[in-house]
């Protein structure tokens, strides 16, 4: 008699996780190299409140995702250093609106060999610093806010002979940290690494002297109907995760959900 009870909230528990599996995804994610930390603590409280959902992480240079985005490449979110690169995939189709700025980042002098918090953008003309490392700013959204910086300061022109590039911002970081570059200029979001902190001070480069990094985030047309993604989407509006953004060193903009 028991076993005919327990016959209908089986076939309920079973129906529940058929669903939940049904509705489970892994979501492919591009993101800018500069929250490569905050994405350490990100991805698993993401993964705490959506166990039914995955993360595949891939870092890298903003400018480059979005020409494999464009080429098709098979993301379904992508996290923009620069909230431009966003609004060029909407706008021809490879993405779907609305585009999400939920950061802003800022760039800063970092140094393992010298204390970088005693160094200003003057400073890079003194001899000792013969290598001085800035991400590609072709590609690479930190680069071109360096450059402006660099031209801000009426110092670009004088240094180009002395500059060395990274792919990215991270591959920035390994140049300086392996003193291949005597310093650098980086993200204020990696710099903040409790690794590179023990190495090093940093200097703030002003806000003034170039464009904000406003970043932003977009769900792909490959991603538009994949559950994890939209759900990660809607987890970055949350108080915990601009938590984490906020400790990782960036501005939060405005609330402004998916």
């Amino acid at each position: 008699m028991k076993s005919y009870r327990l016959l209908p909230l089986l076939l309920a528990f079973f129906a529940f996780t058929a669903s939940a599996l049904s509705q489970a995804a892994t979501a492919r994610v591009a993101a800018a190299a500069d929250l490569r930390f905050a994405f350490n603590e990100l991805a698993p409280l993401f993964q705490k409140s959506h166990p039914e959902h995955r993360l595949d992480l891939i870092m890298g240079s903003s400018g480059k995702f979005m020409q494999q985005i464009e080429n098709g490449a098979p993301f379904d979110i992508f996290f923009s250093a620069d909230v431009s690169y966003p609004k060029k995939l909407v706008a021809s189709g490879q993405a779907v609106a609305p585009v999400t700025s939920y950061a802003l980042g800022r760039i800063v002098l970092w140094s393992a060999k010298v204390d970088a918090s005693q160094l200003s953008l003057r400073s890079l003309t003194r001899p000792e610093f013969r290598k001085i490392a800035i991400a590609s700013p072709d590609h690479a959204p930190y680069g071109a806010r360096a450059k402006e910086a660099l031209q801000h300061a009426g110092l670009w022109t004088v240094l180009q002979p002395r500059l060395v590039f990274g792919e990215n911002i991270s591959h920035t970081v390994q140049l300086v940290d392996s003193q291949a570059a005597e310093v650098g200029i980086i993200a204020l979001s990696l710099a903040l690494n409790d690794t590179l902190k023990a190495k090093g001070g940093y200097w703030l480069i002003p806000a003034d002297t170039h464009q904000p990094l406003e970043q932003a985030f977009v769900i792909t047309r490959h991603g538009q109907n994949n559950p994890a993604a939209r759900a990660l989407a809607q987890f970055m509006g949350t108080p915990e995760a601009r938590g984490v953004l906020r400790r990782n060193g960036f501005d939060l903009v405005t609330e402004a959900g998916p």
